[in-house]
């Protein structure tokens, strides 16, 4: 008979509602069951006890240019990979799509055979690739280097349709290739989403209907909802199908604006996002990102004159953020963290919720957010 592994003693959140009588029964990988407390035969389970913890899905970042001192685009290698993931999992991310920010194609596929390798290797915490240009707009730059953008040809789709295992995931300005081209590389199952563009509302109705997906970093780099044109945020906003990004680090968007997207939004299709850069879970505040300074300083990313470059945010920061700032309920911004960015990537079978046969991906908080264990795929490390 298969040993199971009980967590036991813990608040736990399921992706649905809070259990403060149950057990977690994990069998090697996956979750087993979700039982009460009082039909647990303590001797026939390994028991974990979680000492009063709050148990919870683990978090999923769609958005992680880096973390540790390291930067994806400096060393796109498995190695770095690691270390991106070793920093963001002692900050609750289970899961992350390691983000290459607009460079060179021959970078981009560097990044590609990196995360084909992780994937291969079972590297924690990697599901698949983002790549965040180089097919933008220059007019909605931001931090990116416009030297690098290109339109998509036809070796640049063989390129973006080339991972063969996990997900990937595209961001792109719609004005700045076809319909046609948006469908294709959908149809390939590429999520595209759009970012750091200047497309008209009509622009980006057209793009929805020919499958963008996603909007990545709502309101940043991107044109404005305004009185008589809604822009790529109001045709964001009123679509009830496609899923945005935000940045809840009191930098990247108003509070108020969060909340009112929040309102206007579809239930489930925000989510939490980090943006991070290679300042996030390391002790060193600065870095270099196309030949120019970065600092990070009271958590916001920026280069000398002053523009925003990526963040200094780990997903723990974001879901308290969310709940404290903007005052989401405390299990909804776990959610925009865990089951809505899983539905967005197509794992909403296995990632984002503590369910039976679910992938064995979880974590402890206690009341001030610190994380204390994490699960990958049901091996455990204990930070405090």
């Amino acid at each position: 008979m298969q040993r199971l592994t009980a967590l036991i003693n813990a608040v736990i959140f399921d992706g649905d509602q809070w259990h403060s009588d149950k057990a977690l029964l994990l069998a090697n990988e996956k979750i087993h069951a979700l039982v009460p407390l009082g039909d647990l035969d303590k001797t026939h389970y390994d028991l974990v006890d979680l000492t009063g913890l709050k148990l919870i899905p683990g978090l999923i970042d769609t958005q992680v240019n880096g973390g540790g001192g390291a930067l994806l685009n400096d060393e796109p290698s498995v190695a770095t990979l690691c270390t991106i993931g070793d920093a963001h999992r002692k900050l609750g991310t289970t899961s992350f799509l390691p983000t290459l920010i607009s460079d060179d194609l021959a970078v981009v596929a560097a990044a590609i055979k990196a995360v084909t390798n992780a994937l291969a290797e079972k590297i924690p915490g990697v599901i698949g690739v983002h790549l965040e240009g180089p097919f933008l707009n220059s007019l909605r730059k931001g931090v990116h280097n416009a030297e690098k953008f290109k339109v998509i040809d036809e070796p640049a789709f063989a390129l973006l349709t080339s991972l063969k295992a996990g997900k990937t995931y595209v961001t792109l300005a719609p004005e700045c290739t076809t319909p046609a081209m948006i469908k294709r590389l959908t149809s390939a199952g590429v999520i595209v989403a759009a970012g750091h563009t200047a497309a008209t509302y009509e622009e980006t109705k057209l793009a929805l209907d020919h499958g963008l997906k996603a909007f990545t970093h709502l309101f940043n780099a991107m044109t404005p909802l305004t009185s008589r044109e809604p822009g790529v945020v109001g045709a964001a906003l009123e679509d009830p199908n496609s899923w945005c990004g935000i940045i809840v680090d009191n930098y990247h968007v108003a509070p108020a604006t969060l909340k009112v997207a929040i309102a206007a939004k579809t239930k489930g299709k925000i989510v939490l996002v980090t943006d991070a850069m290679p300042t996030v879970g390391a002790r060193e505040k600065s870095f270099t990102l196309n030949g120019e300074k970065i600092f990070a300083k009271d958590g916001r990313c920026a280069t000398t004159n002053g523009t925003l470059a990526g963040s200094d945010l780990d997903m723990m920061s974001a879901v308290r953020n969310t709940h404290e700032l903007l005052g989401v309920e405390l299990g909804e911004a776990i959610r925009m963290a865990s089951t809505y960015p899983a539905d967005m990537l197509g794992l909403a079978s296995e990632l984002g919720q503590l369910k039976p046969n679910f992938r064995a991906n979880c974590i402890t908080i206690d009341d001030n957010f610190n994380v204390h264990h994490s699960w990958i795929d049901g091996q455990l490390i204990q930070y405090i």
